[in-house]
């Protein structure tokens, strides 16, 4: 399950015109390893929705990152399918992972369980602080799910409790260092 498909690869998956980093300055990667997840290849069912979706849990799976660059102070995760109607959906964001941590455990998107201390969800879409599984509508098509770690330089974003999670990209700008990313895809 190695995350470090070739640049070529990566590329392509993420070209969308509903990137929100496509601003950002580019970053060097490091290691990121989701438990079931391989960069283009289906996403595993327990990562699908809950509702309506069979097998669907909205479980966030275990992620494991390592590599980052020296001056890390703290990371963010998010999880975004660019390919919803209309801009895009924030399935998860989590702000305020200290430097030190370079793990999530599966699960750890149901709220606040599982995070370490300091850090917590932002809203995600559908306005709820935690892990929404996929759910692509019939017939749209295959959908990316872009699930990324965030290397930045601040220890914190600042952010309010329950902000919707595209407050992140704005708060991130000038402050990312490096980013992991992990994409994979579902359709019904």
């Amino acid at each position: 399950m190695s995350t470090l498909p070739t640049a070529v690869a990566l590329a392509a998956l993420l070209q969308s015109p509903n990137d929100p980093f496509a601003g950002f300055p580019k970053v060097p990667s490091f290691s990121l390893v989701a438990s079931g997840l391989e960069t283009g290849k289906p996403l595993p069912r327990p990562q699908w929705s809950a509702y309506n979706h069979a097998g669907g849990s909205d479980l966030s799976p275990a992620l494991r990152w390592s590599g980052a660059p020296a001056g890390t102070k703290s990371y963010a995760v998010t999880v975004f399918d660019p390919d919803a109607p209309g801009k895009g959906f924030w399935h998860w964001a989590v702000v305020d992972i200290p430097g030190s941590v370079g793990n999530l455990p599966e699960g750890a998107g149901s709220g606040v369980v599982g995070l370490p201390l300091g850090a917590y969800p932002l809203e995600n879409d559908a306005g709820q602080p935690r892990y929404m599984g996929a759910a692509p509508p019939a017939g749209s098509g295959v959908h990316r799910y872009i699930f990324s770690i965030h290397a930045l330089d601040v220890p914190s974003l600042k952010l309010p409790k329950g902000a919707p999670a595209r407050k992140l990209v704005e708060a991130m700008r000038g402050h990312e260092l490096a980013r992991a990313t992990v994409v994979g895809l579902a359709q019904r």
